[in-house]
């Protein structure tokens, strides 16, 4: 005689807390697959997890939450980057997922003077770099290969932008896994280190041979007049710029992520303005070195920038080919051409404005990269940590539901008492002082064609708040517009927010020196 049992899922099981042993007949026994311990650990672990919710201030239009997970007699809080939560339209399901994932992920508690400590050296130190590109830039301004071959100007914000196409999206990218806990793994980490470098190296390739395409482009038009060897050193210094430049920066830019990791530092404060410190410095140094080698040998060794060329671009299928087998860096390779390109041209456009005013202003060269920098440093920041925060609360492709208006009130952007307007108005504190003390350091090396008026110090600084508030704006609309739209932020939205600094730093910049001019501020030598 036989039982017959009716059987139940070991997954039934599991939700019903029970680990029953199944029924035996006398004659056969029925296949079950018994309850193994990694699911009888998470069944315990599940039991003795209690998700307890406290609304602050209920009626606020923005209600504040804040999580409590007690685990074993131990409460774990969660807040700091994930305590913007509004309550009016979110169903009790879709937010306590996000409040779970949020509380699992256990992020300290993050003040404004918490952001505040960790964001100011590195963009200082940031600052202090971009003076020092600065500085060059006003120099080689007058080196004859940049007298002679113009259209380098029209580079400069293209390759200098590579630090928001390629390095900062890179520090994006392995701050956002750093947070989530993937690089600590030994094995993950090389292989997402390897394949991003192979990365980098083919879109700073393409990168640079476009920039100087471009450029050769947009001199050529108002000209009229074509000269192909300087279009074979404007490629070749922009590929050997390009290429090295990306090099040294992404190796820093992975030993500074896995040191904030093992400090308990969050890498979106300090990879970006590191970045940025080093990148313009670094990228314009090699070019007017680089330029000005080829240069010289123009006369005699016509053969080396052609070979320059096309070595670089017979290396391309090899570093396409390391690039898309990686498991890591695949879909980046076949999906990221778009904002990196697209950044690039927007950059060049700022070059454009750039190559025309500083025959005019010969002042606005070193206050260039300074200006853009500044701008494209901060708002990186921003759009690095709203994306760590989307990645970490809901699915690509769906906004979490306290987030899901994209075009909120400006006023709403900087003014909420908590999560990224927060953040938001850090970074806005930061504008004016930084910008003063890099001004004045200007000054104190004598370096650069103006004074430093009370006028010109006024309009400079409206200039560069405006920037950065606008920047930090449209990164908040931007990061969750491309989450809704299933675009990863982390390859797609610094690209083109530094591009957008280039050019709106350039052409208020350039405004700037020429409502100085017309008002006569006293600086006689503007146009120096």
């Amino acid at each position: 005689m036989v039982v017959e049992t009716k059987e139940e899922c070991p997954e039934d099981r599991m939700e019903a807390g029970e680990e029953s042993e199944p029924m035996v007949a006398e004659e056969s026994t029925p296949e079950v697959a018994p309850v193994t311990m990694k699911e009888k650990e998470l069944m315990k672990e599940k039991e003795l997890k209690e998700l307890e919710v406290i609304v602050e201030d209920p009626s606020s239009p923005t209600p504040s939450i804040k999580t409590k997970v007690r685990i074993k007699g131990r409460i774990e809080e969660g807040d700091g980057l994930f305590e913007e939560r509004s309550t009016s339209s979110a169903s009790d399901d879709d937010q306590g997922a996000s409040l779970i994932q949020a509380a699992n992920l256990q992020v300290d508690t993050e003040t404004s003077l918490a952001i505040l400590m960790q964001v100011m050296l590195p963009f200082l130190v940031a600052g202090l770099g971009m003076v020092g590109a600065g500085l060059v830039l006003d120099l080689v301004q007058h080196w004859a290969v940049f007298r002679d071959v113009s259209e380098l100007f029209i580079m400069v914000p293209a390759l200098l932008g590579l630090k928001g196409n390629l390095e900062m999206t890179l520090a994006s990218r392995l701050s956002t896994h750093a947070n989530l806990g993937h690089l600590d793994k030994k094995e993950n980490c090389l292989s997402m280190i390897i394949g991003n470098m192979a990365l980098i190296q083919c879109q700073a390739i393409v990168v640079g041979f476009l920039a100087s395409v471009a450029a050769v482009v947009m001199g050529w038009i108002p000209e009229g007049h074509f000269d192909l060897l300087h279009a074979l050193l404007l490629c070749a210094a922009a590929l050997v710029t390009a290429s090295l430049a990306s090099l040294i920066l992404s190796l820093i830019m992975v030993g500074v992520i896995l040191l904030s990791r093992k400090c308990s530092i969050n890498p979106d404060n300090v990879a970006t303005p590191i970045a940025a410190s080093l990148g313009d410095l670094t990228t314009l140094g090699l070019l007017a070195w680089i330029a000005s080698v080829l240069y010289s040998a123009k006369g005699t060794d016509v053969w080396l920038s052609p070979l320059v060329v096309v070595g670089y671009l017979l290396s391309l299928p090899l570093w396409i080919w390391l690039a898309s087998r990686n498991k890591h860096t695949k879909e980046v390779l076949y999906s990221g051409w778009t904002p990196v390109i697209s950044a690039m041209m927007i950059s060049s456009m700022g070059g454009l404005i750039l190559d025309y005013t500083v025959s005019s202003y010969k002042g606005i060269a070193v206050f260039q990269p300074v200006i853009n920098g500044v701008g494209g440093n901060l708002v990186a920041v921003q759009a690095s940590r709203i994306s760590t925060a989307l990645h970490a609360v809901a699915p690509l492709g769906k906004l979490p539901k306290f987030s899901s208006e994209l075009c909120i009130n400006p006023c709403s952007a900087f003014c909420a008492r908590v999560g990224h307007p927060r953040t938001a108005r850090v970074l806005l504190l930061l504008v004016v002082p930084g910008h003063l003390v890099f001004m004045y350091t200007i000054s104190y090396l004598k370096a650069g064609h103006t004074s430093l008026t009370p006028i010109f110090v006024v309009t400079y600084l409206l200039a560069a708040f405006l920037q950065v508030a606008i920047l930090l704006y449209v990164s908040h609309v931007m990061v969750h517009w491309m989450w809704k739209t299933s675009i990863d932020p982390d390859n797609s939205a610094i690209p083109y927010l530094t591009a957008l600094g280039d050019l709106l730093g350039t052409g208020l910049l350039a405004m700037a020196f020429h409502f100085l001019y017309i008002v006569g501020d006293g600086d006689s030598d503007l146009g120096d």
